[in-house]
């Protein structure tokens, strides 16, 4: 028995939302590099430099994935992003930016705040990302 798709959705079948990886407008303050962190903050930051991403060698901060770090009470929350909602690396790199975190001198816990706002785009990479990502045979 052969089922037609347009019996369950109305007859207008559905796709997966296409994400568009082109070049768009880095948004205010991103990419956030740490740079001017102190303390235990400037330690996470420290930490996610290591996180690579698990598909190029290159970190996920300098991807430009991370838009944020705050620590209080030693307790660390990373906000970040992945580069498109169906990333199958997202389980992965989550548990490795927070235990990077964790890991961090001040810091006893930590927790991953996982944003889709601001979107993505090739512009949130950093200048050192970009290199890497050429010398990794990237062209950006």
């Amino acid at each position: 028995m052969s089922e037609d798709i347009s019996e369950f959705d109305g007859g207008t079948p559905e796709y997966c939302a296409y994400t568009d990886y082109g070049a768009g407008d880095a948004a205010d303050g991103l990419p956030a590099t740490g740079e001017e962190a102190t303390g235990a903050e400037a330690n996470v930051w420290e930490r996610l430099y290591e996180v690579e991403d698990p598909e190029m060698p290159i970190s996920v901060v300098d991807l430009g994935l991370i838009y944020g770090v705050t620590v209080a009470d030693g307790h660390a929350t990373v906000t970040m992003t992945l580069t498109y909602t169906g990333c199958p690396a997202r389980d992965y790199l989550q548990e490795d930016v927070r235990l990077a975190a964790e890991g961090a001198d001040g810091v006893d816990t930590a927790d991953v705040e996982l944003v889709w706002s601001p979107e993505w785009n090739v512009e949130m990479v950093t200048d050192d990302g970009k290199a890497d990502l050429r010398e990794f045979g990237v062209s950006v």
